[in-house]
């Protein structure tokens, strides 16, 4: 039997030589992509990534490498020094921090950051050394200088400071700022560091950081981070020489199998006969074979039906620690995989539990069958819009937060229950989203709907809500859902014309409750003939107690209308006296019956806590912006937050919370958000921040000691080492509110603040209280020392006593203190604790000596302005705010942990803000589901003692979701202690192939070194053993902001055939620009400017790119790399009517208007801009041609009539091609039409899809045939739906961006298709009058008869919609621009095709099918027939005529395209030979090397500068 096997094996084994040998060379598929910058230095990389974590590790850790025995750049080994850094890094961080600070190394996401500052540099014009000193305008690169130059420094000169600067602690805000250019890890700049450190550690300089690396090495940085997708392509047209794929197996028989197939040279049939008893391992041999074969075997449609499940099956079969791996190979190899899953029989029980999941999906998560899903921490990610540099940020954001939780002791359990938690519907609101208890007598109610006769024909039900109406229109309910209250200053005479927008309101019945408040004196000696404030009141009541309330309103009116500037008492007499005939001693005297309601009103006022802000406006409570308090934005307000809170309704009665008998009001106020009072300094959380708890707390501490330490240990000291005043209570349970007291007891208003915390400390023993003194010296320290004495030694029920008594019974002699004997040895030992809280109150707090503040479970209120109070009533609503946000939900989150310890109360102190102030950008979801057994992939964390990321997935297997999945699982699994659940969410039946394409995610964990030691460049996507006969077009997915080209590629990426290569398909991509995006609107109108020019450049070069803005979401998009840019209106018409009156998101230079942007993150950057026009050009229109012929109606009426306008003095031909066969066509279009024209021509390119090739050859075309050009680029908005087949992404470059593509002096741009031949001069259609269209078409020719079946837009949904009209061709056409923009028809066509394009059947010729369905919005001109010619349409005798002979395909005969360019287009032939003659010119080296410098525009680089009008 031994010998029988071994006979076996060596039969195999000449088998396997024999087939290897006769096997082709391996083929594969290679691509790159480097950025534009060279390499960083990973040191500076780590310090940035250790500062975005903590700004005293930072400095540490430069500490740290400065201090090296041996500098990092006398090692020489590149892994020897990377494992240096590392080990200073571990110093500041823990297992699980280190494994990400190593994967966001590799992904280099500092790098942009570096090169930023090295830009910085540039900018500066910094003198040649590696290390220099900037202190105000003064540079040095002399370390014995500095001290010299601060010395003489007198704090005055003009030094840029950005946010982006990391500032040395405690030196920040100092008169003179002294900025360091250097490379950490030399020996210079460790010499320069710590003479600067001294400087601000003696107090003398704020010390600023920027990186500055000379001499780095010399290669382009490697990205990772993206995908790289082969899509099979369709050969139906062909566009070179294919051959087909043919079906291996001859039988049409399916229920069997044939075994006299040969496999990769082997015959199994044979050796079944031969070797009988080794069937089991030769099937096994088989079935390996057929899986790792290269090429590719169709399959029968019946075979597509289960693939999905097949692959499930697969995956669930695979040994555990394999799964993901197979996971990933089926995903992205699917097509070469498929034929062997069809073999894979698919358990019953998993497509049981598969689909009972899904239905819990879609009920739960709205998630279908074949929808993709990632959860980190129960937090939602659609992998099809979110990077992979957006996904590392929220794992570094919840791994700060886990880690602080552990360290704090908190169990795993516990901490995957907080982590679920979503804090983000409350935490990010602002003040607007609280609302008041509107139930108060104090409001005067001008109407009712619900008892008013007025309404009395209005539907009662609440669910006429849920009715469609018009936009914009309220629905009339009999019901009070809409109650808007007024605040105002009874004598504010500016208030009359929002009240007679209110008086009209009501009269015309509009479904809105109004209530008015009349702010007044509220003192009660004062009487109406002695105030103005108490007449009007007491008038008012007299006419809605005599007459009605809507009467009491016109009275208000009709008074403020009488009066000037403020209403006086003479003034309301006049008015009672004539309107009433009253006698208004009656009214205003002291013994008026009227006289009421001004305490009341005084009370509401307060508990609003808007008495700093009147007037004020609540709807239902909430308040609204004080900016729209006047007559043009009050309607407008009052009908946003309407429809606003519309929606809010209809979804409370869709589930039945809110039903006919509920009393609406009461509905209202019990709604979460409404408080027992409003103030800004809790609600509105911009005014407050929350403190790091995440340090170490440290026992025994000096006031030196203590400075050392970072804030976050600081803080962790504190509330580990603080005594409380607290309530005697039964067990131990936690405190829900920890209060820490902040000021100087000798101040009345800072003894106010503890008494009143004290008095809510008694009412409530869920809270407790400390107290930190904040003074400067002993002056006041007696007071301070003996309350902090009364804390520390005597019982707390006791303490709370005596130190209310104390605190109310101190008077500026403190030296008669009433001080019990168990303290008085305790006093004169609190100066340690005074020194050491006052040095903590600075540093961390950043309260100055003196100042009060609240800091309630972390969150640090104030300091407080010096009139502000702070009252009991606010503790109560802190109490109920942060119950609210976050207090219920972490108590419900505990108590589902049962069996773990009860945590401490400065457990659940120092966990709040951990959990509270982690950025809540995403909505949480905790995943339920029908069953795991069968259809979910489950894997452990490797160590259980570390704080664990929870991780699941929803996804197809067989999906292009499944593509990037599969490789982002597999690195959190290397990376993260997570566990992981893959829940499988297969199609039940497929009718096609599910994926048709392969795909490589580029991302690697760590960065990579060779067995010397040397760095490697980085990774790359390979596609190796793919079949050689398949057609490929290559695309590559990368983040939304990057605009990336090819630079290298011999090949043509855009059909790929591997047999017709030798060996490697290699691609290098260079990230060209990070894209700058934003949204431009009015302040005014918020309506966006549409073609407003907005530029990027530098001080030294204005203007680098600009832009122009859209109607859409008033988007914009400029070109940049890292770097500080200055953004600016474009001088000309753009700046002269308007200015910049608003940012978001960036940096305003000292004493400088300009605006300051900083491009340092490979992540998007997306700003808001306001602008405002110009008073004295409010009604100028900004695409207008001058002043006299603005405005709308004009451009409307322009559009209607056309208008004689000047022509271009050259000819602008706009085309785009891509692979190497349209490229060819191109070139032969360019030169047909420069043959037939004597008028100059300058062509525009899309550059997205141009090859390298053709970019190096466009520059000497130009010379050679005197012509100019210009490659234009844009990136696919983010918000614009996205098209994943390249040839639709093309096909929407043609239309979608055509007034945003060219500068505004380009009038005319005639678009030519590349596969086209010009026999005419194209003068001539530019100078044809266009009759007011924005754009002319020729139509489709109709003369070939036999073609008749294949005209699609003579039947069906064309042949009604065109209404008689004609179906165009976009193959060529005409713009008139500045038409086009005056009309929007860019922002119709985008809004159009947005509505469409989410339909997968609709749009099939994108470019062509948009702007005929658009021709009753956007009217065609339609061409004269003979300016495009087309053999599939048009008829043999009409050639004669042609003026342009287009390619078109031909659904009959599908003829290749280049058969018949040469058949059908005589002149091509002689084109094409020309072209070639050029091209071994320029191969040859005939022709000059550098053409570039002699032709008018420039092929790139600047060539994105465009003109003004």
């Amino acid at each position: 039997m031994y010998f029988f096997k071994s006979v076996f094996s060596l039969v195999v084994c000449l088998l396997l030589i024999s087939s290897v040998s006769s096997k082709s060379k391996s083929k594969s598929v290679t691509t790159l992509l480097d950025a534009k910058w060279k390499v960083t230095p990973l040191v500076l990389e780590v310090a940035e990534y250790l500062g975005d974590e903590n700004v005293d590790t930072y400095w540490n850790f430069i500490d740290s490498i400065c201090s090296l025995n041996t500098p990092l750049e006398s090692i020489d080994n590149d892994k020897q020094r990377y494992v240096v850094i590392m080990q200073e890094a571990s110093k500041y961080m823990g297992q699980s921090e280190l494994a990400m600070l190593k994967l966001g190394l590799s992904l280099h996401i500092y790098s942009p950051k570096i090169e930023m500052f090295a830009q910085i540099a540039v900018e500066k014009g910094l003198p040649d050394c590696n290390t220099m000193v900037e202190v105000g305008t003064k540079v040095t690169c002399n370390v014995d200088e500095i001290k010299e130059l601060v010395n003489k420094a007198t704090g005055k000169e003009n030094m840029d400071i950005y946010n982006i600067d990391t500032h040395y602690p405690g030196s920040e805000n100092r008169s003179v700022v002294v900025a360091l250019y250097g490379e950490l890890g030399t020996k210079q700049f460790a010499k320069f560091h710590n003479v600067l450190k001294q400087l601000a550690v003696d107090g003398e300089i704020d010390y600023v950081f920027r990186h500055f690396a000379k001499n780095r090495e010399d290669r382009q940085l490697r990205l990772s981070g993206y995908g790289v997708e082969l899509q099979m392509k369709s050969t139906e047209y062909k566009v070179q020489d294919d051959t087909e794929i043919r079906d291996e197996h001859s039988s049409e028989e399916s229920s069997t199998e044939e075994e006299d197939l040969d496999i990769e040279g082997f015959n199994f049939a044979k050796l079944k006969n031969l070797f009988p008893d080794h069937k089991k391992d030769l099937d096994k041999f088989k079935q390996y074979l057929e899986e790792t074969s290269s090429e590719m075997a169709p399959l029968k449609v019946w075979q597509f039906q289960e693939l999905s499940l097949q692959a499930a099956q697969r995956i669930m079969n695979a040994p555990k620690d394999e799964a993901l791996k197979v996971f990933t190979n089926i995903a992205q190899n699917f097509p070469m995989l498929a034929k062997a899953l069809v073999k894979t029989v698919v358990n019953p029980d998993m497509k049981q539990e598969i689909k009972a999941n899904q239905e819990v999906f879609g009920a739960t998560l709205n998630l279908h069958f074949a929808d993709t899903a990632l959860f980190i921490n129960g937090m939602f990610f659609d992998l099809d819009l979110v990077d992979f540099y957006a996904i590392f940020d929220i794992l570094r954001q919840e791994q700060r937060t886990m880690q602080g939780l552990h360290r704090i002791g908190i169990d795993n359990e516990r901490i995957k229950s907080l982590m679920a938690l979503d804090f983000g519907t409350t935490t990010n609101s602002d003040t607007q989203d609280f609302a008041i208890d509107i139930r108060d007598s104090a409001i005067n109610w001008i109407n009712d709907i619900e008892k008013d006769s007025r309404y009395s024909r209005w539907s009662s039900s609440i669910m006429d809500l849920l009715k469609p109406t018009f936009p914009g229109m309220l629905r009339q309910v009999r019901r009070n859902l809409f109650n808007l209250v007024l605040i105002v200053n009874a004598v504010d005479v500016e208030m009359r014309g929002i009240l007679m927008l209110l008086e009209s309101l009501v009269v015309h019945s509009a479904p809105l409750r109004v209530g008015l408040v009349l702010s007044t004196n509220s003192t009660l000696t004062v009487n109406g003939l002695e105030d103005a404030g108490v007449a009007v009141l007491c008038a008012f009541n007299y006419v809605s107690q005599k007459h009605d309330s809507v009467a009491a309103l016109s009275f208000l009116t009709s008074l403020y209308k009488s009066s000037t500037d403020v209403v006086t008492i003479q003034d309301v007499k006049d008015e009672l006296t004539r309107k009433y005939d009253v006698d208004y001693e009656e009214v205003l005297g002291e013994d008026s019956a009227y006289d009421f309601g001004r305490q009341l009103t005084e009370d509401f006022i307060q508990r609003t806590g808007l008495i700093y802000s009147m007037p004020q406006a609540l709807l239902n409570g909430i308040p609204l912006q004080s900016s729209q308090l006047n007559v043009n934005d009050f309607e407008e307000a009052i009908l946003q937050e309407v429809m606003s809170q519309t929606s809010i309704f209809q979804k409370a009665i869709f589930r039945g919370k809110l039903v006919d008998k509920d009393d609406v009001v009461d509905f209202i106020m019990g709604q979460p958000n409404v408080m027992p009072r409003l103030n800004q300094r809790i609600l509105n959380r911009d005014r407050s921040f929350y403190l790091d708890m995440s340090g170490t707390a440290t026992s025994s501490l000096t006031v030196e000691s203590l400075s050392k330490l970072s804030h976050s240990g600081m803080t962790a000291t504190a509330a580990e080492n603080l005594k409380y005043f607290q309530l005697p209570r039964k067990g131990t349970h936690y405190h829900t509110m920890t209060y820490w007291i902040v000021g100087n007891l000798a101040c009345p208003k800072a003894r106010k603040l503890l008494i009143a915390a004290l008095e809510h400390l008694k009412t409530n023993d869920d809270i407790r209280v400390t107290f930190l003194p904040n003074i400067n010296g002993n002056q006041d320290a007696h007071i301070n020392s003996v309350v902090l004495a009364a804390l520390q030694e005597l019982p707390s029920d006791k303490a709370i006593k005596y130190v209310l008594n104390l605190l109310r019974s101190y008077t500026a002699d403190g030296n008669k203190l009433d001080i019990p004997t168990e303290i008085k040895n305790y006093i004169k030992s609190q100066e340690l604790s005074i020194k050491m809280l006052r040095v903590y109150a600075q540093r961390v707090l950043k309260f100055k000596a003196n100042e009060r503040g609240v800091i309630a479970n972390g969150c640090v209120l104030g300091p407080f302005d010096e009139n502000e109070d702070f009252t009991l009533d606010d503790f109560a609503l802190l109490d109920r705010f942060s119950s609210t946000v976050y207090g219920e939900k972490v108590k419900g989150a505990l108590s589902k942990t049962e069996d773990s310890e009860e945590i401490s109360s400065n457990t659940y102190f120092r966990m709040v803000p951990l959990l509270v102030s982690q950025p809540q950008t995403k909505s949480r979801f905790d995943i339920t589901f029908f069953g795991d057994k069968h259809s979910v992939l489950s894997l452990s964390a490797t160590d259980t003692s570390r704080p664990i990321f929870d991780i699941a997935a929803i996804v197809d297997p067989v999906s292009r979701g499944a593509q990037k999945l599969g490789s982002i699982l597999q690195i959190f699994q290397e990376t993260l202690n997570c566990n992981i659940r893959v829940f499988l969410n297969c199609v039940e039946k497929n009718s096609d192939m599910p994926v048709k394409s392969f795909y490589r995610y580029v991302v690697e964990p760590e960065i990579q070194f060779n067995s010397e030691g040397k760095q490697l460049s980085g990774p790359i996507a390979r596609f190796s053993n793919m079949p050689h006969s398949v057609l490929f077009t290559q695309n590559v997915h990368v983040p939304e902001n990057w605009l990336i080209e090819v630079v290298r590629s011999v090949y043509d990426l855009d059909n790929i055939r591997l047999e017709n290569v030798e060996s490697v398909v290699h691609s290098e991509y260079e990230l060209e620009y990070l894209l700058l995006e934003g949204h431009c609107f009015e302040s005014t109108m918020g309506s966006p400017p549409r073609g407003l020019q907005i530029t990027l450049g530098t001080k030294k070069e204005p203007i680098v790119v600009d832009t122009i803005v859209m109607s859409n979401l008033g988007y914009f998009q400029l070109k940049a790399n890292p770097g500080a840019w200055i953004l600016k209106l474009r001088q000309g018409r753009s700046a002269d009517l308007y200015d910049i009156v608003g940012l978001d998101k960036t940096d305003l230079l000292n004493k400088n208007t300009d605006i300051k942007v900083f491009i340092s993150s490979l992540r998007s950057n997306v700003i808001k801009l306001k602008v405002s026009k110009k008073p004295e050009k409010y009604n100028v229109d900004l695409l207008a041609d001058d002043e006299a012929n603005s405005g709308i109606w004009n451009s409307i009426t322009s559009s209607l009539t056309g208008s004689d306008e000047e022509v271009d003095e050259k000819l602008n031909i706009f085309s785009l091609a891509s692979g190497h066969l349209y490229e060819r066509f191109i070139r032969i279009m360019m030169l047909s039409v420069l043959k037939h024209t004597k008028t100059p021509v300058k062509f525009w390119f899309l550059k997205n899809y141009l090859s390298p090739q053709l970019k190096d050859f466009l520059p000497y075309m130009a010379k050679e045939y005197g012509f100019e050009y210009e490659l234009v680029q844009y990136r696919w908005p983010r918000w614009l739906f996205p098209q994943t087949e390249k040839q639709r992404i093309i096909w929407g470059y043609k239309i979608l961006f055509l007034d945003v593509l060219f500068p505004l002096d380009v009038k005319k741009i005639i678009f030519v298709d590349a596969d086209q031949v010009v026999r005419a001069d194209l003068k001539e259609l530019q100078q044809l009058d266009l009759g007011g269209a924005p754009y002319g078409y020729t139509p489709f020719c109709e003369s070939r008869k036999e073609m008749d079946g294949f005209r699609f837009w003579k039947q069906g949904y064309w042949r009604t919609h065109l209404q008689g009209r004609k179906y165009h061709i976009s193959a060529l056409y005409v713009v008139d621009l500045k038409r086009f923009r005056r009309v929007a028809a860019g922002d119709r066509l985008r809004g159009q095709y947005q509505a469409f394009s989410q339909d997968p059947n609709s749009l099939s010729n994108l470019d062509q099918d948009l702007p005929n369905n658009m021709i009753h919005q956007v009217a065609i001109k339609s061409l004269p027939q003979e300016w495009l010619w087309c053999e599939t349409w048009c008829d043999d005798a009409s050639k004669a005529q042609a003026k342009t002979i287009d390619l078109c395909n031909n659904p009959m005969t599908k003829e290749a395209k280049l058969t018949a360019a040469m058949r059908i287009v005589p002149e091509w032939k002689g084109y094409d030979e020309d072209i070639r003659k050029l091209q071994q010119k320029i191969d040859s080296g005939v022709l000059d090397p550098d053409p570039v410098a002699s032709v008018d525009v420039p092929s790139d680089g600047r060539s994105d500068v465009h003109t003004e009008l």
